[in-house]
């Protein structure tokens, strides 16, 4: 597997841990004219340090924030998990985002301000099932993997074989069910 999605090492370290399973992506700057896509249904999870804030995320998450920084590295990445999808929906209204409110660790005004950022007022939320690798794979940062973009192609192939679930199944099944009858209330899920 090379196809990697970026995201806060915060986030990553929620999703690995089973205190969520959804990412909310506006889109990086380099995403193109049609903005985010879903583009593949499994990718490895790509944890970065670039755009991630402490304030951004709810006071229980600065702890973490706080264990995990001094782990991180600008050179080296750590890829631990890879994922997927397990439903996704466009969300195409602020309130809309806010009904998963409790599903995720981002602060209620980081929500808003990728909502309202650039011209489609819309965030899209993935529902993720995410599996940790036998071993993490150390990466060496490449001038490729940086930007403003959520999806990068690895220069190595990682499998991911072997690799077992962050949530057994029955929490995992509860977890998307919470998603689903948020956004239910939305519009149609897809998977």
């Amino acid at each position: 597997m090379r196809l990697a999605f970026k995201e806060w090492a915060v986030v990553v370290d929620a999703l690995g841990r089973g205190e969520q399973i959804l990412i909310l992506r506006k889109g990086g700057l380099r995403e193109g004219a049609g903005g985010f896509q879903v583009e593949q249904s499994e990718f490895l999870l790509f944890p970065t340090l670039c755009h991630q804030q402490r304030d951004a995320v709810l006071p229980k998450a600065q702890i973490r924030f706080d264990e995990l920084a001094p782990r991180l590295s600008a050179d080296v990445l750590r890829i631990e998990y890879f994922a997927r999808v397990a439903a996704w929906q466009r969300l195409e209204s602020l309130p809309a985002a806010q009904i998963l409110r409790g599903q995720h660790i981002w602060r209620e005004e980081v929500i808003a301000g990728r909502f309202e950022w650039g011209g489609a007022k819309q965030i899209h939320a993935l529902a993720l099932r995410v599996f940790r690798l036998p071993a993490t794979v150390q990466v060496p940062m490449l001038p490729a993997y940086g930007g403003c973009k959520s999806w990068i192609e690895l220069a190595r192939d990682i499998s991911a074989q072997g690799a077992q679930p962050a949530l057994d199944d029955e929490a995992f099944a509860e977890k998307l069910a919470e998603f689903e009858k948020a956004a239910v209330a939305n519009s149609p899920l897809r998977a």
